[in-house]
């Protein structure tokens, strides 16, 4: 599929839908984007038209009906859509939060005395602030672990930029 210019708009309507229906894995209603986008559920709705028209969402009909992501909204927004992701865990001032790490990008290592992240999360960063600790991992494979603080997020693309202070690996499995 050829790559979709979305509105800013679409976007945080989209990975709405993507982190709730990952969480409930059934149709998702509008008033609940509504909700976690902060918009008036007309717009929603008349939001969903476009993305129906692009094929990023199917609608539901029925009483349990409501909105899902396709195959193509994954794609459209570069998130990967796996059956059984690896849990890559997630603390936010030392309590373990509801999302997972989907990538994480070391966007400074040249840099002599500063180095960042950017990590992508599937799940919501609005509770993350400027400043707050967080330690990403350990990873799967090769059991890396970052602590840091954040020093910014871009919830269009889901991700924070962190100021690394730590990386370890290989490390076990937190305590916490």
């Amino acid at each position: 599929m050829s790559s979709i210019e979305l509105t800013t708009s679409q976007k945080d309507i989209l990975r709405e839908l993507i982190n709730l229906y990952g969480q409930s894995e059934r149709a998702v209603k509008g008033e609940d984007i509504a909700d976690g986008v902060n918009r008036n559920p007309g717009t929603i709705r008349n939001q969903m038209q476009s993305l129906k028209a692009l094929q990023l969402v199917e609608g539901v009909p029925g009483p349990k009906g409501g909105y899902k992501p396709t195959a193509n909204a994954y794609e459209a927004l570069g998130v990967q859509d796996l059956d059984e992701p690896a849990n890559v865990p997630l603390f936010h001032n030392g309590e373990h939060v509801d999302a997972n790490v989907q990538e994480i990008d070391l966007t400074s290592v040249h840099h002599p005395d500063l180095c960042r992240a950017e990590i992508r999360l599937h799940g919501s960063i609005k509770r993350f602030h400027d400043g707050d600790d967080v330690t990403i991992g350990p990873t799967p494979r090769s059991k890396l672990q970052i602590e840091g603080t954040v020093d910014g997020k871009d919830e269009t693309d889901n991700v924070l930029i962190v100021s690394t202070s730590t990386m370890e690996a290989p490390v076990s499995e937190p305590d916490h």
